[in-house]
């Protein structure tokens, strides 16, 4: 991660957490234990596999995860979510909550959008 001056807390979290995935990832981690790396794939519902190795690698330097070799034949490698990992996603929590109490309204304002070309 870049050193960076930020403007607030929410500039600081997005840093760490900014993207699509790294909250779908973060959740899976925390429902399902640790989890190798096609385990998590399956968990992790339309990602794919670069994306995935990616944002891995992003979230174990932002010590959110915790990738464990087991070396042994056939190779082994787990994710699990680290203490700040579990922290970050505590905070998330209520965001979650949010969004399942209003996916509703939610869904039906993303079907009323207009098309966009990009």
């Amino acid at each position: 991660m870049k050193k960076k001056t930020f403007t607030c807390g929410f500039d600081a979290a997005l840093a760490v957490v900014g993207g699509k995935w790294k909250m779908l990832i973060l959740w899976a981690l925390h429902s399902d234990g640790p989890l190798r790396f096609g385990e998590l794939r399956r968990a992790v519902d339309g990602i794919g596999e670069r994306v995935l190795i990616n944002q891995l690698k992003e979230m174990e330097a932002s010590q959110l995860v915790h990738r464990e070799e087991y070396h042994q034949v056939p190779p082994k490698v787990e994710y699990s979510l680290t203490e700040f990992g579990a922290s970050l996603l505590d905070a998330l929590m209520p965001l979650g909550t949010w969004g399942s109490a209003n996916m509703e309204r939610i869904v039906s304002l993303a079907a009323s959008e207009p098309a966009s070309d990009s």
